[in-house]
Order: structure tokens, then sequence, then C-alpha cells
């Protein structure tokens, strides 16, 4: 029986020991050689870290850095990659939250991480891969973990801007991937193109269904996508055929007119998360690659990836928003309204809620958050049942499909009404001219701002909404922007645009 994550690397090098498990620009490693350097690393690190603790990583993302994310795991350790491209302040604080025992580098960034001020003990991971296989050791601590012990931390933001650990357990991903996996027929045969990077959870579907399946991860070096012919080029050298991307990313396939380039025609599937995919984006990878199947997938880090999927069925409208739809299995996925009812009719909008094992456990070293957001179900009084309360809303349409609406957080009062900021993005996504749009809330001076990636101007911006949208929902003040800037998980960066509107540095306005 397969319960703990090296039971299931276990499995698959003995299924496919020879066949490539992860690739980067300058290596490919097998299944059996991975396996070997993953007990290498283990071995290394048993008298370093205790089991279950969290171990930092700053490496660049690479083959290397995944063998010793399972290399922690493996010594009965957890694993946190700490982004090269944070502030010191940041990435200090992550550490110090995780209380970790050591921090592993590589001889590339080691200066890097004592320059900005980190004193604590570090390891090599060139020094780690030396060190004898301690068999005995291994054994010795496999046989104390358990499906519950932590597995991976990742750190996001939220709406407070201060950095959260989101704890998920070896039985969170055992519970998802295999589901994954098999709804959309991932194999041996498929190759999946590694697009986030590995502090945000969509590596999480790249890198374990790769593990558990045989198919073999290809990743994506983070300076491609600034780069669309060499990054057009590498998909199409590996024969790529899964495609899990952050929306941001994709756009940036359709933006910068990538797949005019050349097409990599193998691509089979391809499923995007993270953002409301405009749907001027999603038809114009649909008009490139036209056999391809598409996946909108929802879910916050805290549930294990994702708790809902919807395969693209129909066209849509470039001023509709795709559905989220239905719960993975195992997922039990519904809306509460402010007063914790049930909200079920066509129309009616609620807060997304999720329970099941996918539920992580919690927020690192941070009781009260914790409490806050994974709470008991109000509509269950009989037994414990802990629900995650998303702070996202949704609402059901005609079709009885479940449909992202936006943060609770976008939602503001303007003018006497509450509306949803996000109705406004998916209406200004519509428009001719305009690639993306994001509205936010100023509200010292009670004013919609929009910033619009684009060519058109204020004015045939909003005689176009009002076709769609009542006077009080058309935005008070536009801010052309040349790009848009994106956070540490590829999301559009909504205060760093704010900020640079307050700075007046953020573009022309109008």
């Amino acid at each position: 029986m397969k319960r703990l994550i090296p039971d299931y690397i276990d499995a698959t090098v003995s299924r496919f020991p020879d066949h490539a498990a992860f690739t980067d620009p300058d290596t490919t490693t097998s299944f059996q050689t991975l396996h070997l350097n993953i007990q290498h690393i283990a071995s290394g690190l048993l008298p370093l870290a205790a089991s279950r603790s969290i171990i930092c990583f700053y490496m660049d993302k690479s083959v290397e850095t995944v063998t010793g994310f399972f290399g922690a795991v493996y010594a009965g350790c957890a694993y946190s990659q700490l982004n090269l491209r944070h502030p010191a302040a940041r990435i200090l604080s992550i550490i110090e939250t995780t209380e970790t025992p050591l921090v592993i580098t590589d001889r590339a960034h080691l200066e890097s991480l004592l320059g900005f001020g980190y004193s604590g003990p570090v390891a090599l991971i060139e020094e780690l891969i030396k060190t004898p296989v301690d068999t005995d050791g291994l054994n010795c601590r496999r046989a104390g973990m358990t499906d519950i012990d932590p597995l991976y931390v990742n750190f996001t933001s939220g709406s407070t801007g201060t950095p959260k650990g989101v704890v998920i357990s070896h039985r969170n991903v055992i519970d998802f991937i295999p589901d994954f996996t098999d709804i959309f027929g991932i194999t041996e045969k498929d190759v999946l193109a590694n697009q986030a990077p590995f502090d945000f959870d969509v590596s999480v579907k790249d890198i374990y269904s790769g593990l558990m399946t045989g198919a073999e991860v290809v990743i994506v070096p983070t300076a491609y996508f600034t780069q669309p012919v060499v990054l057009m080029d590498y998909l199409c050298a590996h024969n790529v055929t899964m495609l899990v991307w952050a929306v941001s990313a994709l756009c940036f396939l359709t933006t910068m007119n990538a797949l005019a380039y050349k097409t990599p025609d193998s691509i089979r599937m391809i499923l995007f998360s993270g953002e409301t995919m405009p749907i001027k984006h999603l038809n114009k990878l649909m008009r490139a690659l036209p056999e391809t199947t598409y996946v909108n997938l929802y879910g916050p880090t805290e549930i294990t990836c994702n708790c809902t999927y919807y395969v693209v069925d129909r066209p849509f409208a470039e001023n509709e928003s795709l559905p989220i739809g239905i719960p993975f299995p195992n997922e039990h996925v519904f809306l509460l309204d402010d007063q914790d009812r049930p909200v079920t009719e066509p129309g009616e909008t609620g807060e997304i809620c999720v329970s099941g094992s996918c539920v992580g456990l919690g927020y690192l070293n941070n009781p009260e958050r914790t409490s806050a957001a994974f709470v008991q179900n109000p509509l269950n009084k009989a037994w414990n049942e802990t629900i995650y309360r998303t702070g996202d809303l949704a609402r059901i349409n005609d079709r009885h499909e479940m449909v992202y609406v936006s943060r609770k957080d976008f939602q503001v009062k303007h003018m006497g009404h509450r509306i949803e900021l996000g109705e406004i993005e998916t209406q200004l996504s519509a428009v001719p001219g305009i690639e993306r749009a994001v509205c936010i809330y100023h509200h010292e001076k009670s004013k919609i701002l929009a910033f619009v990636l684009g060519t058109q101007d204020k004015a045939a911006i909003s005689e176009a909404l009002k076709t769609d949208l009542p006077d009080y929902m058309i935005p008070n003040i536009y801010v052309f922007v040349d790009e848009m800037p994106l956070n540490k998980n590829g999301k559009i960066d909504r205060q760093a645009l704010l900020q640079s509107y307050l700075d007046k540095k953020g573009g022309r306005h109008a």
C-alpha cells in the first residue's frame, strides 16, 4: 500500500528506471539516477535535520533542485522553496517562520545567500549528493513517517502582503494527484512543460504528475518567458504534450504572437489556473491549436492545487466568463452567503468553501490565521468537518454552473451599489484593442481605477462598456500601461499597479 510520497517514487522507479524523469536546459536525469541521488542527499541530511523539519532551498529551479526536494522528503522532512527574486527581508522572514535547521543551496548562490544577512547553517547540495547512502538510517526515518506529515510549505502573501506558509501533507498530494492524472489521462508517454516557479503550487501538478506516472517533466527557465522565440523553440524541441500553466504565462504567448512563429503541434492539452482566463486570449490559443483540449482549473494553495475543473466544451463570447467546473473526486465544493446559508440558485453569489482530504494543514506557525480560514463547516453540527473558506466569490449561472466572480476583497461599495470589480474586468477584456485589464478601487477618492494594456482611449472604452454595464460600474479613471507587472506566482501584481498610480509613474492617465 502506497501511503507516502517516497512509496510512489519507489514504484515509478521500478516501472520506468531508464525513462527521463526531469529535464532542464543543462541536464536530464532518469528515474533510476534520480532515485539514487535522492538517497545520497537524504543520507546527508539525517544528522543535520530532525524528522518533520522544514528545509528551505535557496536555488534556482532545476533538476538538481527538485532532486534536493525529494532528498529532504526521504529524510522525513518537508521542503520550502525560497524565491531568489524576493527582497532579502522577505526571504529572511520566511526562513525565520519555517524555523529551518539549515538552508540548502548550491555554489552558484552561496555568496548571495550569505550576502543578504543569513547567518544560519548552510548545506551545499553538491556536497550532500556525495554522501554514502545510509540505507538503515533512511529505513528508520521512513518507518516513523505518517501521511499527515508535512510534505512542502508554499508561502503566499494573501491580501495583507505578509507571507503565509501553507502546509501541505503527503496525504493531501496523494489524494489529489492520482485523480488529476487519471482524469486528464497523463501517462509515461507525456511530456509536461513546467512553467511555474517551484514556490508556486502550479508546479506541484507538474512535479508529482511526473513522479506518479513516469511522465517527463521539462523545466522551463523563468527567463524564457521574456524570450518568445527561445520559449517556442524549447517547447518544440522537447515535443511537449501538456501545458499546466498560469493564465498570465499563456497570455504572454498570445500577446507576443509566439504561436505565429512556431506552433508546438505535439501539445494535446492546456490546463490553466491562477487568474480568470480572458476569453479573447483563450480564443487565440484555440485558433492556433484547434485540436488541443483546454481545461480551466480553480483552487487556492490551501486546498492542494485545485478543487474544480472545467473542460471547455463550447464557444464563449469575449464578455463571458468560463465556469470553474465540477469538483475533483473526494472534494466537496459549495457556496455560502454572508449568513452562512447555502447558495444553490442561478444568479446567486457566495463564498467558495471546500472540504475533503485536499484541505491542507493550515498556516505554518500562525494559529490565528489558521483558525480564521480553516473552520468548522457551519452546515454540519454533528461532527468535526474542517472546511477552507477561500475568500473567493462565485455565482451560479443559468446552466447551474459555478462561475468565479472575484475575491471578496474586490467586492466594493460604490455610489451606493455593491459591485464586483471582477465583472468590470471581464467586460473590459472584451473591448477590441484591450489585451489585459485590471480594476482597483481607490477608497480615499471613491473611484474605480482601470489599468489597461491596449490601444484604446477612455471615451471609446467607456462607450463600449455601456452596452453591458450600468453607469455606476464604468471606471472613473483609466491608466494605460505598457505591461502588467506580475507577482512571484505569475499573477498580475495589483499592489504594484496601485502604487505606480499613486506615484504617478504608472503610465499616461486619462
